[in-house]
């Protein structure tokens, strides 16, 4: 602690907001990308591109959960983007993204699509958000987290070829300017972008582009009895919406072949088991909120950074990896979010800066 204190000394002078802040969530209608200002608070369904229909607006309605255990709104302010998605404030810079088509199990319709995509987007793109962001927690409405594609919408839509170019076109325009995936990967993929934990939160059933929007999540919660499935072979198909990436990082190549290749269902025990999951819990929101808070003690930048390493190295040869960690360690130390998460293992408790990651 004494070697710390001429670090500290002329900093701790300084006035701070305190930690709570971040709990103050403003209306998000400051004009962001994909969004317009205006009183009645309503905002573009798409990126840039405004609609009077199917766009996200305000509610107070407090949404319904699989979960037994309701964590805490920091305000009443929900945001719903095209009639299927909510994005949720709870406490401490931790964000809900609520999958919420419970009369259709969550399946993706375009509109889903649409909104999953938009919502990383948001999070990510939107500045007043952005900044005070430190985790989010992906659920799903009802019976199910999310069954996969909805082919019989789709099909039925009043163009199938428009429908699926819409969701094959690369790069698509929730990507930004590197955008790397289309509609299909990018509500899978975009969650990686995000400088701060995902967590998705499964129970009921978890299926086909469902599962993959889970593995684009940096930890997946289950409950035992929860059914999961890689199920695109089942339609003559290959999983398509990032699978190739997450699932390297998590199976065996056998057992990602042999899933893949039967589309087994199989329970959260036996993905927990495999390591298609973190872990079983018997009510994954309340375990999901609870690492979110924990991960909020630590420095937002060392947590981004945490993301970035394993991200691009996990995959890598050697020397990128080494390379790397050396990289962004020079970048972390000697910070002030570093001093500060140093100065917490001495009971000195500062407030962390905005995070530079």
């Amino acid at each position: 602690m004494t070697a710390l204190r001429p670090c500290l000394r002329p900093l701790i002078r300084v006035r701070y907001a305190p930690p709570d802040c971040m709990l103050q969530m403003s209306p998000l209608n400051q004009g962001g990308r994909g969004f317009r200002s205006s009183s009645s608070r309503r905002f573009s369904s798409g990126i840039g591109t405004p609609s009077s229909s199917n766009s996200p607006e305000q509610t107070t309605a407090t949404p319904k959960s699989s979960s037994s255990y309701m964590p805490k709104q920091s305000s009443n302010e929900v945001l719903t983007l095209h009639d299927r998605v909510k994005i949720i404030p709870l406490e401490q810079g931790i964000i809900h993204v609520l999958l919420s088509r419970p009369d259709k199990l969550n399946s993706l319709d375009i509109p889903m699509f649409e909104a999953i995509a938009n919502a990383a987007h948001h999070l990510k793109h939107d500045t007043k958000l952005r900044k005070n962001l430190r985790a989010v927690i992906i659920s799903g409405e009802g019976r199910a987290f999310c069954t996969g594609l909805d082919a019989k919408s789709v099909v039925l839509s009043g163009s199938p070829s428009s429908s699926l170019k819409k969701l094959l076109e690369r790069p698509s325009a929730y990507g930004g300017e590197n955008g790397l995936g289309n509609l299909a990967q990018d509500v899978c993929y975009l969650w990686r972008g995000l400088p701060v934990p995902v967590i998705a939160c499964l129970h009921g059933m978890c299926f086909g582009g469902g599962l993959q929007i889970a593995l684009g999540a940096d930890m997946r919660f289950s409950t035992p009895d929860c059914r999961l499935s890689i199920m695109e072979s089942r339609w003559g198909l290959i999983p398509d919406m990032g699978a190739s990436v997450t699932l390297r990082e998590l199976l065996r190549i056998d057992v990602a072949k042999e899933l893949t290749m039967t589309g087994r269902i199989i329970s959260g025990a036996e993905a927990e088991k495999i390591g298609l999951v973190t872990r079983c819990v018997e009510d994954p929101m309340k375990e999901a909120l609870k690492v979110a808070l924990e991960i909020v003690e630590r420095s937002p930048d060392s947590v981004a950074a945490t993301k970035e390493l394993f991200q691009s190295s996990w995959v890598a040869d050697e020397e990128t990896c080494l390379e790397k960690e050396t990289d962004l360690q020079l970048k972390l130390i000697a910070t002030w979010n570093q001093i500060a998460a140093a100065g917490r293992q001495f009971g000195v408790k500062l407030p962390y800066f905005l995070r530079k990651f």
